[in-house]
């Protein structure tokens, strides 16, 4: 599945399930975190990014076929207190360092939030930050909470809780007023 969703500038935004990366898209996927974090993280693969969950579907935005921007998504459900709730959750956002400041950022997470209600058909959108781009999601449409999450640790498998780290949602299928109240525990590591 390859799914053309925008075209800012002379840019292109798809959105392709992770079984149809092409080895050229695999390429060019490592090139834009390797070039990020290579120093810090080793090298970038599809199937444990850095410890974090792996994507189902990628938003990738590119530019005279060269890849300059990412979103991961993967379903799961999630639970919320005593809700069981599907969500996408979302992982690997980067823009290429020439290329921030320019939109690119804002139109892959708005073409992530149309994927994942539309294509994933999950209830919200999830995702952790740091607190400094806090402001940046909530200027691409979504909200803070604030709860208390678990989740498996990226570095070794057991199980974290915290509730110091922002945490963002989205509407998908269902609008953010809806989202339970309660712990969150993720069912698994981190995206």
């Amino acid at each position: 599945m390859t799914t053309p969703l925008s075209t800012p500038h002379s840019c292109r935004v798809t959105a392709v399930a992770n079984d149809d990366l092409t080895p050229v898209e695999l390429e060019g996927l490592g090139r834009l975190f390797d070039g990020e974090y290579l120093d810090h993280f080793g090298s970038w693969t599809p199937d444990c990014p850095y410890g974090y969950s792996p994507a189902d579907i990628h938003v990738i935005a590119s530019c005279d076929s060269v890849i300059i921007g990412h979103v991961g998504m993967q379903k799961r459900i999630i639970t919320v207190g005593e809700n069981n709730v599907t969500v996408a959750g979302i992982g690997g956002v980067l823009v290429h360092a020439d290329w921030r400041g320019r939109g690119i950022g804002i139109k892959l997470m708005r073409a992530a939030q149309t994927t994942l209600r539309d294509k994933m058909a999950a209830e919200f959108g999830y995702l952790g930050c740091r607190p400094s781009i806090v402001g940046f999601y909530e200027t691409a449409g979504w909200r803070r909470i604030h709860v208390t999450e678990r989740s498996l640790s990226r570095l070794d498998g057991t199980t974290v809780t915290t509730n110091v780290d922002p945490i963002l949602i989205c509407p998908g299928t269902r609008d953010v007023t809806d989202w339970p109240t309660g712990d969150v525990d993720l069912r698994g590591r981190p995206w």
